[in-house]
């Protein structure tokens, strides 16, 4: 490895958000965000051992922060019974609170990489403050959808029966959804923030469940950084890339830059949603293509 790891802490009060810090041991380049989905944690990004892409950017110089929202990964407390948090708190509060940590570390613009649903949470975010756009230099998305239209037996089975209705049920029974424990996921979910999740993916309108901010007027009017949306062949469901597609016209991105993932179009694998970060021929393939997109926006 060519980084260091440690372990930063964003205090918000009632919880404290980790931070996994990879610092380059030469050359710094500009900072990146990245931000993880449902069911998962910063650790999509990163190992100890150096694999993953966080890794591999620190790796050409690029400092990287990976996040792990509220009850999620290292943050404090843990997902208990109690403990809740919703998507309002995440977009109005979380985010905008990593953002400017950030920023304040290296008083530069920072990129922000965000996996699945993550990606929809900093578009709502960036929508609905778009006096945060200042401190962002580029986006990059992976896999990212709000809407799921895909009909499936695999829609049927992961979509409308486990995730609408068999995760509710665990949220009520133990006051979270311990994902992990039931082998759903990569991490637990607080039940709020789930519910949330399941009235956009349903095809609700892209509002605020809080307090109605309208997101996908906003986003018509945002004037968006640089970004780079990332759809994969055999994504089949929670990045299908119709969805990913449909996700970029709802929020005013369609200028944006995007690529399909697959052996037809140029890659060494056809990736699906997880194996887009974490498939060992990805540092070979998109993975460089993003170091020199990013060094080619200057730093």
């Amino acid at each position: 490895m060519k980084h260091q790891q440690s372990s930063m802490y964003v205090d918000l009060q009632q919880y404290q958000l980790h931070l996994r810090r990879l610092i380059p041991l030469q050359q710094s380049l500009s900072p990146i965000l990245f931000l993880h989905g449902a069911l998962e944690n910063g650790r999509i990004f990163y190992s100890h051992s150096g694999k993953g892409l966080a890794c591999f950017l620190a790796d050409q110089g690029f400092i990287g922060y990976c996040a792990d929202f509220a009850g999620r990964g290292l943050s404090q407390p843990q997902l208990v019974t109690g403990f809740e948090q919703n998507q309002h708190q995440v977009i109005t509060r979380d985010i905008p609170a990593l953002i400017d940590f950030v920023y304040q570390q290296h008083q530069q613009p920072l990129t922000i990489v965000a996996h699945s649903w993550g990606g929809v949470l900093l578009a709502a975010s960036l929508a609905r403050f778009p006096e945060l756009i200042s401190k962002v230099r580029a986006k990059i998305y992976f896999g990212t959808k709000r809407v799921i239209s895909v009909r499936s037996l695999e829609r049927k089975i992961k979509i409308d029966w486990v995730w609408n209705r068999f995760a509710p049920w665990l949220g009520k029974k133990y006051g979270y959804v311990p994902a992990r424990q039931w082998r759903l996921g990569a991490d637990n979910e607080p039940t709020a923030f789930l519910s949330d999740t399941i009235n956009w993916i349903k095809g609700a309108p892209f509002a605020d469940i809080t307090d109605g901010f309208d997101y996908a007027r906003a986003g018509q009017q945002t004037p968006w950084p640089p970004s780079w949306h990332f759809a994969a062949v055999n994504d089949t469901l929670l990045g299908h890339p119709a969805d990913v597609q449909h996700f970029m016209q709802e929020t005013g991105q369609q200028q944006s830059k995007y690529t399909l993932l697959g052996r037809a179009q140029g890659h060494l694998q056809d990736y699906d949603h997880i194996s887009m970060l974490t498939h060992p021929s990805a540092s070979e393939d998109h993975f460089k293509q993003i170091n020199q997109w990013l060094l080619n926006l200057g730093n």
